[in-house]
């Protein structure tokens, strides 16, 4: 793994920034796309316990394609999972078995992938249910060509409890000679939810995770700093390699949870 790059690391001597130089949520829409005046790595603090947190990524030689043909392909087996972050990454497998056939976008969109990875030097168990962009607001026509740009969206949770504590958004467009990833995080807080659970059971459940720390956001932007730059740099050889085989074709057996 190569160390972060000297933006991220300026970001984290820096310390959290006020709430407008990170949009919340409903404006992510209006401000992934590099466009405005916008925060590109750091993390935001909030009074309701929750974090914002954002990190840009240079992807050279990847393809919003190589992007959702990867969520697709490696969430069946750990130790695809494992090549994304070799240090972090533990365990991999889908909630429920994908559609048969079915590669990259229609493949992981509405599947619930389960993830045993270490953020810093907690070990989490995490539920991220893939979504539509259009659930998150995004509607910009570009996204329906995955040779100019794509959005990974999902709802996050906990593996082991009905809980949803956030949100994220990976939005890559092509550049020339590659992509650019931007990749943003709303957690905690007010965003935090009970799972299929009766109001008056989820507020007491919930209240346990809500609060977030600084350490917390440090930890996520450093995680995802280390995950996205390593995996631009061996994507486009493993699309290469393997892009025409199914999800399970790799010489390993998947896993379902």
């Amino acid at each position: 793994m190569a160390p972060v790059a000297p933006y991220v690391t300026a970001a984290l001597d820096r310390g959290g920034v006020p709430a407008p130089l990170l949009p919340g949520f409903e404006d992510a829409a209006e401000n992934l796309f590099g466009g405005g005046d916008v925060l590109e790595d750091g993390y935001v603090l909030l009074p309701d316990g929750g974090m914002r947190v954002s990190v840009r990524t240079a992807m050279p030689g990847v393809t919003p394609a190589m992007i959702d043909w990867w969520f697709g392909w490696h969430g069946d087996t750990p130790a695809k999972y494992k090549l994304w972050h070799p240090q972090a990454h533990v365990h991999v497998g889908w909630r429920e078995t994908p559609p048969s056939g079915t590669t990259g976008r229609a493949l992981y969109v509405g599947q619930t992938s389960i993830v045993d990875e270490y953020i810093s030097s907690t070990l989490i168990r995490g539920a991220i249910r893939f979504v539509p962009p259009a659930s998150l607001g995004f509607s910009d026509r570009s996204l329906e060509d995955d040779r100019q740009a794509t959005i990974v969206c999902a709802r996050i949770g906990l593996g082991d409890a009905p809980i949803d504590i956030g949100y994220l958004a990976h939005h890559v467009r092509a550049v020339p000679g590659g992509s650019e990833m931007r990749s943003r995080f709303w957690m905690g807080g007010r965003h935090v939810a009970g799972r299929n659970l009766v109001g008056s059971l989820a507020v007491p459940i919930a209240r346990l995770v809500q609060r977030l720390t600084e350490n917390d956001a440090r930890a996520l932007l450093v995680h995802c700093a280390e995950e996205m730059p390593h995996l631009a740099g061996f994507l486009p050889a493993l699309h290469g390699e393997f892009s025409h085989c199914g999800g399970a074709d790799a010489g390993i057996a998947p896993q379902i949870l």
